[in-house]
């Protein structure tokens, strides 16, 4: 097992001019190195050590609650979509994540820390055809924190799920689940 390149990023948490097109061809085609330290630098390095061995790439974007790593792997997808000249699935990261309303519903909660903090884990899988173009990407959750449902510490919610749930719980197609109002319901998995 082989351990490549590791990049620290802190989350400014604001927009920076340093994710635009002009960047992503600023990086593409350069070597680790010639360039500043950057998710781009990453990502270009995956995707040449991909095209030249033939091998499968893997990055792992890791961090605490907060740290940006939704949003680093975005960066990522379109480093990819863009490099790889995929004009039908140049906007990729837009249809792979058009997913995360879902799975945000499902395993995001508020946390003392962030408000829509990601309870579970994610694995992209992106294919490539033989020109090194994108065809498709596969999302995979994992880790689901599972103590949530039945406690939460003080200041933090269930999922956002549950509450979704229990604000249209007078509609018709989930009248069979019997909810109520949250803080009712949040007593019965106490």
């Amino acid at each position: 097992l082989a351990v490549g390149i590791i990049l620290v990023a802190i989350n400014p948490y604001k927009q920076l001019p340093i994710y635009g097109d002009a960047i992503i061809h600023a990086y593409s085609g350069q070597n680790m190195g010639d360039m500043d330290p950057h998710i781009f630098a990453v990502a270009e390095e995956a995707y040449k050590q991909m095209a030249r061995n033939n091998k499968n790439q893997s990055i792992i974007v890791s961090g605490e609650s907060g740290a940006g790593k939704t949003v680093s792997a975005r960066y990522t997808m379109r480093y990819f979509a863009t490099v790889s000249k995929s004009s039908s699935n140049a906007h990729v990261e837009d249809k792979v994540l058009a997913s995360n309303p879902i799975t945000e519903a499902v395993g995001n909660a508020k946390t003392t820390r962030n408000d829509n903090s990601s309870r579970f884990g994610k694995y992209t899988e992106i294919s490539f055809d033989q020109s090194y173009q994108i065809i498709g990407a596969n999302m995979r959750t994992y880790l689901l924190e599972k103590s949530r449902v039945v406690f939460q510490s003080e200041n933090e919610r269930n999922y956002h799920i549950f509450y979704q749930l229990c604000a249209s719980a007078m509609q018709p197609e989930y009248e069979h689940l019997k909810l109520g109002r949250s803080q009712e319901n949040n007593l019965l998995f106490s």
